[in-house]
């Protein structure tokens, strides 16, 4: 099962600092203003919601997450805990 996460943000280079900053190396996306990556594992999702709830004070961004096909689900400081909860729950391998 693949799982997506989208990132949007109405300002150039902020997809680029942020993810620069999640992975911890420089990205090459600059002018990007929409990144999105499929994962394997659904659990490997909860890192990079749990930086962006963290971080969502410092960064433009909005982050969308589909774990069931067609089903997008947006991300916020209000629900972010309760969904990487769900995940764990949902997929305890």
């Amino acid at each position: 099962m693949l799982v997506t996460v989208k990132l949007r943000s109405k300002r150039k280079n902020e997809i680029n600092k942020f993810l620069s900053k999640f992975y911890n190396t420089e990205m090459d996306i600059p002018d990007a203003l929409i990144w999105q990556n499929t994962y394997k594992n659904p659990i490997e999702i909860s890192d990079i919601i749990g930086a962006f709830i963290d971080n969502s004070d410092n960064f433009d961004l909005k982050m969308w997450i589909c774990i069931d096909r067609d089903i997008y689900i947006s991300i916020s400081d209000l629900n972010g805990d309760k969904i990487i909860r769900y995940l764990f729950e949902r997929f305890p391998y």
